[in-house]
């Protein structure tokens, strides 16, 4: 099943997407059990698939990406967060930070994990069972904050408002028995600027499902961003940094594709 949560009327609610584009009502809970009622539903506004619990971010997760960043492949994966805050929905801007402003903001193509159920200390061999599906995730970053402004730790430069867009669709892991083999691009205003594979990763999702959770309780709703493939805007030459009017896409086979333009962030007078 495809997952998306949607306005319509003013109420939000939960749908099934289906191959023709048709929208159906879904009852339920997302992290309960859910009915297609079959029921065509016109969406007035796609929102982001869901409202994270928690964002837990892997660095440096794909072999080329590793290289181009002049960095060793991690012995562990590399762990940062991203505040809640930072989701947007598809087809909603990310904005360029003036308030604090970065002029090297950048893109990041990643596969997101749903989870669906709580894990603690999951082995390797479980890990599918505490994942509900899969989504496209966009890290978007701001290199000089992450890098200068953080006091060592990136979460700064990859938490302002807009940060994560999400969508458009959570599939559910019955439609994607091996997230190892899926093809990742980025693409900027219509330019390929990452084209990979989640076969390049790693650390692989049932890696990270036990690694994140040794020793700590992944509660539902918890969203892992799995890492970006080479290609990133800061590691070309010249560096490509977003710029307002841009449009960016993350495509992943068997997902979609998530579209946010690009703007300033707007300051109050």
């Amino acid at each position: 099943m495809k997952i998306v949560r949607f306005l319509a009327g003013g109420t939000e609610h939960l749908g099934s997407l289906h191959d023709d584009g048709r929208v159906t009502l879904l009852e339920g809970e997302l992290f309960g059990s859910l009915r297609d009622t079959g029921r065509p539903v016109t969406v007035d506004k796609l929102l982001a698939p869901l409202e994270p619990r928690d964002i837990l971010c892997v660095g440096l997760n794909y072999k080329r990406h590793a290289a181009e960043s002049g960095a060793e492949p991690p012995a562990h994966p590399v762990l940062f967060l991203k505040n809640s805050g930072a989701v947007q929905n598809p087809g909603d801007p990310i904005f360029l930070p003036r308030f604090l402003r970065s002029d090297k903001v950048d893109y990041e193509a990643e596969l997101a994990v749903v989870i669906g159920t709580a894990c603690h200390n999951v082995r390797r061999e479980d890990a599918f069972a505490h994942v509900l599906g899969y989504t496209c995730g966009n890290d978007v970053s701001a290199r000089d904050w992450q890098r200068n402004g953080g006091g060592g730790q990136w979460c700064r430069g990859k938490s302002f408002a807009t940060f994560c867009p999400l969508g458009p669709a959570i599939v559910t892991t019955d439609e994607i028995p091996d997230p190892g083999v899926l093809g990742i691009k980025t693409l900027l205003n219509g330019e390929v600027m990452q084209d990979c594979s989640t076969a390049d990763m790693i650390f692989d999702v049932p890696a990270l499902v036990a690694f994140l959770s040794a020793s700590m309780l992944l509660r539902p709703g918890t969203v892992i961003l799995t890492g970006t493939p080479h290609g990133v805007g800061v590691a070309r030459t010249p560096p490509v940094f977003l710029q307002p009017g841009d449009i960016v896409t993350v495509e992943i086979d068997r997902i979609g594709r998530l579209t946010n333009p690009v703007a300033e962030e707007p300051i109050a007078a």
